[in-house]
């Protein structure tokens, strides 16, 4: 796993979503594909990626509710990873290190997504 060698990268949400990807691939590829897991993997990482590519739309979108509507589903991804990373270790407990390592940043993805749309909500309502 990387770490993040420039605070700034910390705060570069479509740098550090391009990464948790990259990061992501680089676990699956390791796992030796068999019938019980290959349906894990396909959704962990279609979770996983959708993250940072949607992040990347909702910086294009056309308006603010446009804007949270699609961060609202970027955190709904970051849950669905956060659950395909805790069957993957029931699965894979020896992977348990760097498996923990990308729930927690699925985790943080959420909520930061989190923060963004109960903010966008409450600028709403003023």
């Amino acid at each position: 796993m990387s770490e993040f060698s420039n605070k700034n990268q910390a705060y570069n949400l479509e740098e550090r979503t391009a990464k948790f990807s990259e990061n992501m691939l680089a676990l699956v590829r390791t796992i030796k594909k068999d019938d019980i897991n290959r349906n894990i993997i396909v959704q962990l990482v279609r979770a996983a990626t959708s993250i940072g590519a949607n992040y990347c739309e909702a910086n294009a979108s056309s308006s603010k509710r446009d804007f949270r509507n699609k961060i609202y589903i970027r955190k709904k991804e970051a849950n669905e990873t956060k659950y395909w990373l805790r069957i993957l270790l029931a699965y894979h407990p020896e992977l348990k290190e760097t498996i923990l390592i990308l729930w927690k940043e699925a985790h943080e993805f959420y909520l930061i997504f989190q923060k963004i749309t109960t903010t966008i909500d409450k600028g709403s309502k003023n």
